[in-house]
């Protein structure tokens, strides 16, 4: 190649990097401006900036995680309306485009998680659940929502059947903990259907209790479990 067009091709590569690098200076001003918009609570302002910054340098990754932390705090838990699942789906989307750049990105997954939980998609979110726990087995977080998810599951079950028989209240009201027995019958069809999800449930409580022992939360959960179990 002539000394001319080595120069030239110098020339365009160091007018190529400058591009680059004002494009990253310029996304890195909108992340911060996004994030002095999201923490004034201003937060289609904050997604804004950092659609903008994701625009500009598509590998700024927390661009990305802002975004779809910005679209997750917009969800109104357990809303239905086609606007607010459609804002929930939005998030998910988000989050999982910064786990095709970051497959163990922990505030993703559990943030994914949790809106499946909101959304009451329980398999979905436990799913996630259990994703977290192979990065993150000695953490006690994962196991406690796993037994939450599976009492979410069970604990309507049972309760349909009671109110299927019209025994879904105490028949005594000053002996609210007492409850009119299920008849055999449809406690066994009851325990076909949700014996798995109550035992895997205990299991994953014990595990969060073993790893922080004295967790209040778990340990009421753990109570809520078991008497599903009884049921």
């Amino acid at each position: 190649m002539k000394p001319n067009k080595l120069a030239l091709l110098g020339v365009a590569l160091l007018l190529a990097l400058a591009a680059s690098g004002c494009s990253k200076l310029k996304a890195r001003d909108q992340l911060n401006k996004g994030v002095a918009a999201y923490r004034n609570a201003q937060f289609q302002q904050a997604i804004m900036h950092f659609k903008n910054a994701v625009d500009l340098d598509p590998t700024l990754l927390n661009a990305r995680l802002y975004l779809a932390t910005a679209y997750r705090q917009q969800y109104i838990p357990g809303g239905d309306s086609e606007d607010n699942v459609q804002i929930a789906n939005q998030a998910i989307s988000s989050f999982e485009d910064v786990l095709k750049m970051d497959p163990n990105n922990v505030p993703a997954i559990s943030s994914i998680a949790q809106t499946y939980y909101d959304m009451k998609k329980f398999d979905q979110a436990k799913e996630y659940q259990r994703r977290r726990l192979k990065i993150e087995p000695g953490n006690p977080e994962p196991y406690y929502w796993i037994g939450v998810i599976d009492w979410a599951i069970a604990y309507p079950r049972a309760q349909q059947v009671r109110k299927d028989l019209n025994i879904a209240f105490p028949p005594d009201p000053t002996k609210p903990g007492i409850l009119k027995p299920i008849p055999e019958k449809e406690r066994a069809a009851l325990e076909e259907q949700n014996s798995t999800v109550v035992d895997e449930g205990i299991q994953a409580i014990q595990k969060a209790i073993d790893l922080k022992p004295n967790d209040a939360d778990a340990m009421a959960y753990m109570n809520l479990l078991l008497r599903q179990k009884s049921e």
